[in-house]
């Protein structure tokens, strides 16, 4: 009974010293099909693959950015950057109404940067109220003034005769100002524009029925006792947009390119974003992505205006179209 119970355990231990073979033997193979695997990974990953240099942000970036970098922004305002061959003209970016470079450009600037461009943001338009942060407020023509100074600024680092600018909202529309009172036409190539505030907006009608019922006096009072004109000054019909637009909606010399969507609850009605002329060219993101949910905010992560401002600043190819995936905010 003894003998038959050591030979059975015997049995079992030559047993089991198999089983530990095999899959110590499988373990070998698995361990050098993954590394043959992995080595003709490597052999087929591109030669000059790089990480950029700079993180594209997102709207948590914008969100951080807005209350912890008002003033800096992944990409932007490297001054000892020299424009290349590929990219000679240095971009400047100007941010909308209530919010900062930090927020406004958390996307495109590291985009551009990353692309080989020479990127450049500014804040303008802070009021007693803004607290550093919120932008925009002040008087535009003021702001234009700050941006005619930047703007020279960059020029002179970079050694570049012209500068482009992409602008958002209110910024997609004061640099109209400094490029048609401030001599600003001499100095800019080409002008993209996201949702401008171009000719004004009624806010969605409540600007012509404050009119009916001649509130809107009282309400652009307060506004001015605040120290935040241009809410006055980008209603459709204010003094400053007819002044500005008496002479036409474009000067001789630079490029304009408007980018709107048609689901803008900010400029209304969303057309008068649009400018005419003959160096003007007015795109509607629904003509390319109709299913492209965008709104006015949202304009700063909509991939499809992205490519078309990447599109319309380098190759300007005939006929563009954007791949309509990774829409921005519906607001």
């Amino acid at each position: 009974m003894a003998g038959e119970l050591r030979r059975s355990r015997e049995a079992r231990e030559r047993s089991a010293f198999r089983i530990r073979r095999r899959l110590a033997a499988a373990g070998v193979a698995l361990g050098l099909g993954a590394s043959a695997l992995a080595g003709a990974a490597a052999v087929q990953a591109p030669a000059h693959a790089e990480t950029p240099k700079y993180p594209v942000g997102n709207v948590g970036t914008a969100l951080q950015n807005f209350l912890t970098s008002p003033d800096k922004v992944a990409g932007a305002n490297d001054w000892s950057c020299r424009p290349s061959a590929e990219h000679p003209t240095p971009v400047v970016l100007t941010h909308a109404t209530g919010v900062n470079l930090g927020a406004n450009w958390a996307v495109l600037s590291p985009m551009l940067a990353n692309a080989g461009y020479c990127v450049y943001a500014f804040n303008y338009g802070m009021a007693p109220i803004s607290a550093d942060r919120v932008g925009g407020l002040g008087d535009i023509p003021t702001s234009a003034k700050v941006m005619s100074a930047f703007v020279d600024k960059v020029l002179d680092a970079t050694g570049a005769s012209k500068v482009d600018v992409v602008g958002h909202s209110q910024g997609g529309m004061m640099p109209g100002y400094y490029i048609k009172r401030l001599g600003g036409a001499a100095k800019v190539r080409t002008f993209v524009a996201l949702a401008p505030s171009n000719h004004g907006t009624t806010l969605l009608g409540l600007v012509n029925l404050g009119r009916q019922l001649n509130l809107l006096g009282f309400v652009n009072q307060g506004f001015q006792a605040v120290g935040t004109p241009s809410l006055v000054q980008q209603q459709e019909g204010s003094d400053f947009q007819k002044a500005l637009f008496a002479d036409g909606d474009t000067a001789p010399g630079p490029r304009y390119v408007v980018i709107e969507t048609k689901n803008d609850l900010v400029v209304t009605p969303y057309t008068n974003a649009f400018l005419k002329g003959p160096n003007a060219t007015n795109i509607l993101v629904q003509d390319q992505c109709p299913k492209d949910y965008v709104g006015h905010v949202g304009m700063f992560n909509d991939s499809p205006v992205l490519q078309n401002v990447m599109n319309e600043l380098g190759p300007r190819r005939p006929g563009f179209a954007p791949t309509c995936t990774d829409y921005g905010l519906p607001v």
